[in-house]
């Protein structure tokens, strides 16, 4: 009967922890979703990449959360070891590489972030075109107020 338990209670470990694995990230990049890359694409105004930098600094602090959860999850393989049998020192590199991809992450997430904010503040203390300028190029239309002769 214990054995049985114990088995039960490896294969949900098992199960949660592959269930959080399911994100796929690359530790040299930082983490984005197409609409945050498309945002940085079309930033113009400070205004556009400070909300990009927002955007990736929201993606950073879950994938720090993420390297939380799963240094706890590391914690409880080594504590309760005997819990897990056979199983107990590959969850244990699992959850330790994990935690070490997803905060190699959250670090290049955040110096994106980091690099549009400065983009930002160079937009705003030199404004190299008008607003107007600024509207006619985001809307695709772009016209200049001198004439050629």
């Amino acid at each position: 009967m214990k054995k049985q338990f114990g088995n039960l209670l490896s294969a949900i470990s098992v199960a949660g922890l592959l269930a959080s694995a399911t994100v796929s990230v690359n530790a040299a990049q930082p983490a984005d979703t197409p609409e945050i890359r498309a945002a940085a694409q079309n930033a113009v105004t400070s205004g556009d990449h400070l909300a990009v930098a927002k955007s990736y600094e929201d993606m950073a602090t879950q994938l720090q959360a993420k390297a939380q959860e799963q240094q706890a999850l590391l914690e409880q393989y080594q504590n309760k070891s005997y819990m897990y049998g056979r199983q107990a020192q590959d969850l244990q590199s699992h959850a330790e590489a994990l935690a070490r991809k997803y905060e190699a992450t959250a670090s290049a997430t955040m110096k994106e972030a980091a690099l549009h904010r400065q983009i930002a503040g160079k937009l705003e203390s030199n404004p190299v075109v008008s607003d107007a300028q600024k509207l006619n190029i985001v809307s695709g239309s772009y016209q200049s107020n001198t004439t050629i002769r």
